[in-house]
């Protein structure tokens, strides 16, 4: 993997998961999109490991099967058609990292976002299944209509998780607009 800088909300998240996700871990990409998130993923954890993959649109998951099978990532790989809201239906295991990347699929239908409703189920589930030192990024986007709904909804829930078992986070970039995509952070901080 090279270097990606710190340039954006995506490249921050990323930053953060090589720092704790290694081999044979089991991590869940709740938005796959187009499959970078996910093949990034699937290069931490490797062969040995697990990624779960979530979108609710057949062109996100044809798009990531088809990354994937030319990375050969395949195989470590589960393509889940269905939303993260269902995330603890497919996933019956701790995992060690849960990546959020809300908005829209690039490319796609700008109409089809994620939603408030849907994304804190999601994040709920992410919580009760990720392992003590386990990580949740969130990209949230809200220049696109409903993004400053989906926003506050994120941010309000990081900001309820009880401090003595979560570490939480929100970064943006000083020098960028305020529309720029932020990262939202959690950490399990209990101890097993």
């Amino acid at each position: 993997m090279g270097y990606e800088g710190l340039a954006g909300a995506v490249h921050l998240a990323h930053f953060f998961l090589r720092e704790r996700v290694g081999a044979g871990d089991r991590v869940a990409d709740a938005t796959c999109g187009n499959g970078h998130d996910t093949l990034f993923l699937a290069r931490l954890v490797g062969p040995c490991g697990r990624v779960w993959a979530f979108d609710l649109q057949e062109q996100a998951l044809a798009n990531t099967r088809a990354l994937l099978d030319g990375a050969d990532c395949l195989a470590q790989t589960e393509l889940v058609a269905a939303g993260h809201e269902r995330m603890a239906e497919f996933i019956d295991e701790p995992l060690k990292a849960v990546l959020f990347n809300l908005g829209y699929l690039p490319g796609g239908d700008r109409d089809l976002v994620t939603r408030p409703e849907g994304t804190l189920a999601g994040l709920d589930q992410a919580s009760h299944l990720l392992l003590p030192g386990g990580i949740i990024t969130v990209c949230v986007y809200t220049g696109h209509p409903g993004g400053e709904d989906e926003s506050k909804a994120v941010n309000e829930w990081a900001a309820g998780l009880s401090p003595r078992e979560f570490n939480t986070w929100v970064s943006r970039q000083a020098n960028r607009g305020a529309a720029a995509p932020y990262l939202v952070f959690i950490e399990n901080k209990l101890i097993p």
